[in-house]
């Protein structure tokens, strides 16, 4: 039975920590949603359940991760993993720590790390604060998130605005004085009754100490770096055995297509950099009620071939900004999201069967339209975005990209290996 039972908060955070975890030899499914326990398959190591609960009111996000954790439970599942996004997105009424919370006191944990840190995609921790590349992340272009504005880099700041609980830091030092000084430094905390722990880590050889120090606490709470040192964690306590073949896949053959809903400026510079046919949408015209996706289609199925096509509602920050002022923030999101879930839908209808979509919310509603009820996790396109085979009416490849996530030329990369 799986050792591992995953919650992620968005379905691309669930495909970046399940690919990690590939990574690690740990064969792994990612569900849709809240699984049936008998639903899980008995020959894979983890299941990361993804919900879309990231921007929901605090009370609905609880409720559907203990849903999750239930059902992972049922499933057989002893250690847990709630999995949120590497710039830590939360407003001060949002979900992590009451989530967090819930989790902890369903399963009994005494202190719980909170560790968003990814090293290798430029989010490091150092005396608590968040950093996207050289910037703090409320420097950041992260400030500019339409949903998630993150205006502050003290994580432990972010997090006691969100928890009862109290919150407290394990420094640098302590990570890097080895597993066992970092233990140390996380049962002192619990000494003084801290439930959170933010942790720093600026390389990936930190995360591995962690990962070791962590390896027997029955839930743990961050970004998917921090899964990094789990599995061998686990496998040096007889709890693993590694699979050489995890990230196996079979091919899929068919048209390619890649939709952007993403605004972050990753994901604008890889729509900049696409060297095939694309097609950027009016969202003005969307929000307004206009045919946008039918005419989408119609332009896509005079393209489709054997290259790559791309259709994109990405915008940068003014234009959202001034969209979301016209329309309202929750009626342009569900607009321009229904839209290029329906084009997902009428794609995979005209024969695409590999599809790269990125953006977090995208993702979400992509993945309800085409009816996926499971991802196996395959091969990694750049860090924190593998390749998935897509459970449901009909095999697909998918990859669920995070906004943030991916070099530049992610798009052509990703089509040349799948």
């Amino acid at each position: 039975m799986p050792l591992l039972g995953a919650i992620a908060d968005d379905f691309t955070g669930a495909t970046d920590l399940a690919g990690m975890l590939v990574k690690g030899g740990m064969r792994t499914i990612q569900t849709i949603g809240v699984p049936v326990a008998s639903a899980i398959p008995s020959d894979v190591d983890a299941v990361v359940v993804a919900l879309k609960s990231r921007s929901i009111p605090a009370a609905d996000a609880v409720r559907q991760s203990l849903d999750a954790l239930a059902s992972l439970k049922a499933a057989g599942c002893q250690r847990f993993f709630f999995k949120y996004c590497s710039t830590f997105d939360s407003t001060d009424a949002g979900n992590i720590g009451p989530v967090s919370d819930a989790l902890a006191d369903a399963l009994g944990a005494g202190i719980a790390i909170q560790c968003p840190a990814f090293p290798l995609n430029g989010r490091t921790i150092f005396r608590g604060h968040l950093f996207v590349g050289d910037l703090l992340l409320s420097d950041s272009p992260l400030k500019d998130h339409p949903l998630n504005p993150m205006t502050d880099a003290s994580l432990v700041r972010v997090l006691a605005h969100q928890t009862s609980r109290a919150v407290g830091l394990a420094r640098l030092a302590d990570v890097q004085g080895g597993s066992h000084a970092l233990r140390a430094a996380l049962d002192t905390l619990a000494g003084r009754s801290v439930r959170h722990a933010i942790v720093d880590a600026v390389t990936d050889s930190d995360l591995g100490i962690i990962g070791e120090a962590v390896g027997d606490d029955v839930l743990v709470c961050g970004g998917s770096g921090v899964a990094l040192g789990l599995p061998a964690a686990w496998r040096r306590r007889g709890l693993l055995a590694h699979r050489g073949d995890a990230d196996a896949l079979p091919k899929i053959e068919g048209a390619a297509a890649a939709i952007a809903g993403s605004c972050s400026a990753a994901t604008l510079g890889q729509i900049a950099s696409f060297g095939g046919a694309a097609l950027r949408l009016d969202t003005t015209a969307i929000c307004a009620g206009a045919p946008v996706a039918r005419e989408a289609l119609d332009w896509a199925a005079r393209r489709l071939g054997t290259a790559p096509i791309l259709i994109s509602a990405s915008a940068p920050p003014a234009e959202v900004r001034a969209l979301q002022a016209r329309f309202g923030v929750e009626k342009s999101s569900a607009a321009i999201e229904g839209t290029l879930a329906e084009i997902a839908r009428g794609l995979v209808g005209a024969g695409v069967r590999r599809l790269v979509v990125a953006g977090g919310e995208t993702s979400g509603a992509v993945v309800g339209a085409l009816g996926v009820q499971g991802l196996r996790i395959g091969r990694e396109i750049d860090p924190g975005v593998p390749w998935t085979l897509a459970t449901g009416p009909q095999p697909i490849a998918l990859a669920l990209k995070s906004g943030n996530f991916g070099a530049p030329d992610f798009f052509a990369k990703a089509f040349a290996v799948s």
